[in-house]
C-alpha cells in the first residue's frame, strides 16, 4: 500500500475529522475520502493490548487502500507493547501513529490509558519514544487542557514540553479539560468550558511545535479562522454528523479547483464499495448506518433515511433499491 512519505505531515494536518468509538470505521472514511481527498482522517481509537495479542489482527487494521492519508490511533500505557504496535502500523501502511491521551471514558482510564495519563507526563513521554524508535512515522498525540483538578496553564505546557522532548511531532489539544468522575464520555464533549485562549497561549510560547486544535468546531468557515493561530484543525462529531457541511473543505482549506459532489453523486461512487462489502460481509447497514447522514435538510429525507435504514438492518436492501432511491435524490438535484 502507498505510504505517505513522514516529513510530508505539514501537508496532511490543516484539517482532520477526529477518531470517534463507534463512528469513523473504514465504512465512515470511505464516505470522508469521497467528500474531501485531503482531510486527514483517523482509526477509531485501537487498544494496543487487545492489537498485539489477538489472532484476528485484520479487524483492527485493515483498511482500504482510497482512505490515504489514514492514521492509526492507539491507547495504551506499556511502552514494550506499543513498541510491538508501531511496527505493526508501519509494516500494515499507515501514514502516521497517534498516541490517545485524551479518551475520559471509564473503561479506558480504569486502563490507566487515556485522559487519565495526562496526569503521568513521564511515562507519556516514555509511550511517545517507544513508539517513536520503532517506526518510521509521524507519532502525534491527542489530548486535552488538563484533567479533573490538573488544569491550569502551566500543567499543560510542562506537559507538552516533556512529550515534544519524547519526539512528539504533533499536538492535536481538545480545547476541554477532562474530568473523569462525574461526567460521563458525552459529557465531557460539552460541560467542560471551551478554552482556546489556553490553546493559543500554548502556540505563542512553542512556535517550534505544531498544534492542531479541536473541540467545538461546526463549519468551515470556524476552521479557516482558527488555522490564523493554529497549524491544523480537528473536527469531530459535526463531520460525522453533517458530512456534507464539510463537502468545500479541499476548495477553502486546501485550494483545489474541481466542484463539490451531492449526496446522491457521492453515494452513487460509493455502489461498487457496498456492492462488495455485501457480497463479502452478507450485509449492509454497517456502511448504510453511516451513510444515511448524507441525506438532510431536503424534502423527504427523514422517509430516505428510514426506507434504506430498514431494508438495510433487516439485510433486504438491494443494490437496485439503493439505486433507485439515489436517482430519486438525483433527479430532486441532491
Amino acid at each position: 500500500m502507498k505510504s505517505y512519505l513522514p516529513n510530508s505531515i505539514n501537508n496532511l494536518h490543516k484539517i482532520s475529522i477526529a477518531p470517534m468509538m463507534d463512528c469513523t470505521d473504514k465504512h465512515f472514511r470511505m464516505i470522508m475520502r469521497k467528500i474531501s481527498s485531503k482531510a486527514l482522517l483517523y482509526t477509531e481509537m485501537i487498544v494496543a493490548q487487545s492489537l498485539i495479542y489477538t489472532k484476528n489482527k485484520e479487524k483492527f487494521l485493515n483498511f482500504n487502500s482510497e482512505e490515504h492519508p489514514l492514521s492509526i490511533q492507539f491507547g495504551g500505557d506499556n511502552p514494550q507493547i506499543l513498541k510491538e504496535a508501531a511496527k505493526m502500523a508501519q509494516d500494515w501502511g499507515y501514514d502516521e501513529i497517534n498516541f490517545n491521551v485524551g479518551c475520559p471514558s471509564p473503561r479506558v482510564c480504569s486502563g490507566n490509558f487515556g485522559a487519565s495519563l495526562m496526569k503521568e507526563p513521564t511515562k507519556v513521554a516514555k509511550c511517545i519514544e517507544s513508539l517513536k524508535n520503532n517506526c518510521a512515522l509521524p507519532v502525534t498525540i491527542k489530548h486535552r487542557i488538563g484533567v479533573d483538578q490538573e488544569d491550569s496553564f502551566d500543567k499543560l505546557n510542562s506537559f507538552v514540553k516533556e512529550v515534544a522532548n519524547a519526539g512528539a511531532d504533533r499536538f492535536t489539544v481538545h480545547a476541554r479539560k477532562a474530568v473523569l468522575k462525574g461526567l460521563n464520555p458525552k459529557q465531557n464533549r460539552t460541560i467542560p468550558p471551551l478554552k482556546y485562549d489556553m490553546v493559543q497561549k500554548l502556540k505563542k510560547i512553542n512556535p517550534e511545535l505544531l498544534i492542531e486544535v479541536n473541540g467545538g468546531f461546526t463549519n468551515i468557515d470556524q476552521c479557516i479562522k482558527a488555522l490564523e493561530d493554529f497549524d491544523g484543525v480537528m473536527v469531530g462529531r459535526s463531520a460525522y454528523k453533517h458530512p456534507l457541511a464539510w463537502s468545500e473543505i479541499d476548495q477553502k482549506i486546501y485550494k483545489e479547483n474541481h466542484e463539490t459532489k451531492s449526496a446522491s453523486e457521492i453515494i452513487f461512487s460509493l455502489i461498487p464499495y457496498i456492492e462488495k462489502n455485501l457480497r463479502d460481509e452478507g450485509g449492509t447497514w454497517e456502511i448504510c448506518k453511516h451513510l444515511i447522514n448524507l441525506v438532510e435538510n431536503i424534502p423527504k429525507a427523514k422517509i430516505w433515511r428510514n426506507k434504506i435504514s430498514t431494508k438495510s438492518l433487516k439485510k433486504e436492501l438491494s443494490i437496485n433499491y439503493l439505486i433507485k432511491m439515489t436517482t430519486e435524490l438525483k433527479e430532486m438535484g441532491y
